[in-house]
């Protein structure tokens, strides 16, 4: 089984100047707390399962 790693903070957002800008999407059902993965064709949610294809 693969091992678990936690995505580092610094890979989720985007720090301009005084400005933070998020680098993935939050999560509809989940909230703003919640990023959601990026799967090439998708972004995911790994909390609830939330799928949103890409076009």
């Amino acid at each position: 089984m693969a091992k678990k790693v936690k995505a580092s903070k610094a890979k989720l957002y985007k720090l301009e100047g005084e400005k933070l800008e998020r680098l993935r999407p939050a999560c509809p059902r989940c909230g703003p707390g919640v990023f959601m993965a990026d799967h090439g064709n998708r972004w995911a949610c790994g909390k609830c399962g939330y799928a949103d294809f890409k076009k």
